[in-house]
């Protein structure tokens, strides 16, 4: 009889242990498809060290749990999906969290099955792997995604609250809003080009282009609630866009907060602190403007 048949096990660390199990087979099919689309040759041969750690986690649990356990393909597809959308840094770190809940989980193991205690230093291990890998392109220019999106936020957020009353049509709106967005979208993006040329940077063309793509992804979002609802639906639109504003800043911060392990509380309040309060101030001025020259539209 085999050591593992000898241990009896609790109905509950039975239930944990399959839990695990399948957490495991999962994450190791995700860190090969993960890994498959990495160029980098050190990233890649990290991350499929670090499936096949999965993998014989999977083989020590199904010794303990006698079961063969398929991996999720949903949960696979979804986290490949969001590694080549919003990159594999981002990904991986999510993934992580996750192991830090099983590691606490294996050590409450530990006492029925000893071979927890090896699965939670590796697992450990896997943790201090994967933060000294992250080396993602898109990362290295987050400082011009923040510029960009920053500005975006804070310049157009002015202006469309400031036109909502001044010129109370939708359609009008829109037009004003996009010429003015691509027109700064195109400036941003120069004035990038032109700032990180002449600090001798050799990537100046990229940082300009993800300055300049935060800015227009922006545009767009903030301007949709005004081409989407009625002419005469302006209040709506401002408050549509508005709550768009607080999302996009809610979002962005909570990415950059998982991937480069930055504070996202004190990063969201400041960004929408600053917006909203633009948008209150531009608001009151469109209201002063459209009230002394008397325009009507």
């Amino acid at each position: 009889m085999s050591r593992q048949q000898n241990i009896k096990i609790s109905t509950n660390a039975m239930a944990q242990l399959i839990a695990m199990q399948q957490d495991e087979i999962t994450d190791h099919v995700t860190y090969k498809a993960i890994a498959r689309k990495i160029k980098n040759p050190e990233n890649k041969k990290i991350l499929e060290k670090i499936a096949a750690e999965e993998k014989k986690h999977y083989e020590i649990l199904k010794r303990y749990t006698n079961r063969s356990l398929k991996p999720e393909p949903l949960k696979v597809w979804w986290r490949t999906l969001m590694a080549s959308i919003l990159g594999f840094t981002f990904t991986i770190k999510l993934m992580e969290s996750s192991e830090a809940i099983a590691q606490h989980n294996y050590s409450d193991l530990i006492k029925e099955v000893p071979e927890a205690e090896i699965i939670v230093a590796e697992e450990e291990e896997h943790e201090e792997k994967l933060i000294n890998m992250l080396n993602e392109e898109r990362l290295q220019y987050v400082g011009s995604m923040v510029l960009g999106l920053n500005d975006a936020l804070v310049e157009l957020t002015g202006t469309l609250a400031g036109l909502s009353f001044a010129l109370q049509n939708t359609r009008i709106i829109a037009l004003s809003g996009l010429i003015t967005g691509i027109s700064a979208t195109l400036s941003m993006a120069s004035s990038e080009f032109l700032s990180a040329k002449s600090e001798g940077n050799k990537d100046a063309l990229k940082s300009s282009f993800y300055t300049g793509i935060a800015y227009l992804i922006t545009v767009v979002m903030l301007i949709l609630p005004y081409l989407l609802l009625p002419p005469q639906k302006y209040m709506l639109a401002l408050f549509t866009m508005l709550i768009t504003v607080v999302a996009i800043i809610a979002a962005f911060n909570y990415y950059i907060a998982v991937a480069k392990d930055l504070p996202f509380k004190r990063r969201f309040l400041e960004m929408a602190t600053i917006s909203l309060s633009v948008a209150v101030l531009s608001f009151v001025v469109g209201l002063i403007v459209k009230n002394a020259l008397g325009v009507d539209i």
